[in-house]
C-alpha cells in the first residue's frame, strides 16, 4: 500500500482550520457569557447615579426656590416700605401748604374777629369774615385757647395771671388775649393767655 501525501497534507489542512473555527466559538462564548454579567453591573450602577443625580438637582432647584422667595419678600417690603413713606410725606408736604397758607391769612382773620367784637366791621366785611372761617374750618383748622380752660403750656402761653381765692380754679386761663389755632396735632399757634393763681391767705 502506497502512502498519499498530498491526501494527508489535506486532511492535516482541514483539520487545523477546524481546530481553529471551534477554538473561535469556544472564545466567542466564553465572551458571551461574561458580557451579560458586566452589563447587569452596569444597569445596576447606572439607576443609583441617576437618583443621585436628580436628587443633586433637586436640592439645587430648592436653594434656588428660596434665594427667589426671600428676594421677592424683600423686595416686596421695600415697596411696601417705600409705598408708607411716600405716603407720609405726601401728607407732611400737604400739610406743610395747608400751615404756610393759614400762616399768611392769619394776621387778616385776626384783625376781623377783633373788628367783630368792637362792632366795627362794615356789613360787608362780615360775609368775607364768614366765608375765611369756612374755609379754616374746611381746613381742619381749630381754635386754642378759652376762658375757664386748665392751662396747659403745649397750647398755651401765658401773658400774666390773676390773683384768685379758690384752689378749684387755680391754672385756670381767666382772659384770652390772643386766640391760638392748630390742625391736628400740630399748634400753629399757641393762643396768649392770663391765668388765674391761687394765693392761700
Amino acid at each position: 500500500m502506497t502512502f498519499d501525501s498530498d491526501r494527508k497534507f489535506i486532511h492535516t489542512g482541514n483539520m487545523d482550520e477546524q481546530d481553529e473555527v471551534a477554538q473561535r466559538d469556544t472564545e466567542s462564548d466564553e465572551s458571551i457569557s461574561i458580557e451579560p454579567e458586566h452589563s447587569e453591573e452596569a444597569g445596576e450602577r447606572r439607576p443609583e447615579e441617576k437618583i443621585a443625580k436628580m436628587r443633586e438637582e433637586l436640592s439645587t432647584c430648592r436653594k434656588e426656590k428660596q434665594e427667589y422667595m426671600d428676594g421677592w419678600q424683600r423686595s416686596k417690603a421695600d415697596y411696601v416700605n417705600l409705598l408708607k413713606r411716600f405716603e407720609l410725606e405726601s401728607k407732611s408736604a400737604k400739610q406743610a401748604g395747608v400751615i404756610k397758607a393759614i400762616e399768611t391769612l392769619l394776621p387778616a382773620f385776626d384783625a376781623l374777629e377783633r373788628s367783630k367784637e368792637h362792632g366795627e366791621v362794615p356789613d360787608g366785611f362780615l360775609a368775607i369774615a364768614k366765608q375765611l372761617e369756612s374755609a379754616f374750618v374746611s381746613l381742619g383748622l381749630a381754635e386754642i385757647g378759652r376762658v375757664g380752660e386748665a392751662f396747659n403750656p403745649a397750647f398755651h402761653e401765658a401773658f400774666g395771671q390773676d390773683a384768685t381765692e379758690d384752689s378749684a380754679h387755680d391754672d385756670i386761663i381767666t382772659v384770652v388775649l390772643e386766640k391760638g389755632w392748630k390742625i391736628g396735632d400740630t399748634v400753629i399757634r399757641p393762643a396768649k393767655v392770663r391765668v388765674a393763681h391761687f394765693t392761700s391767705k
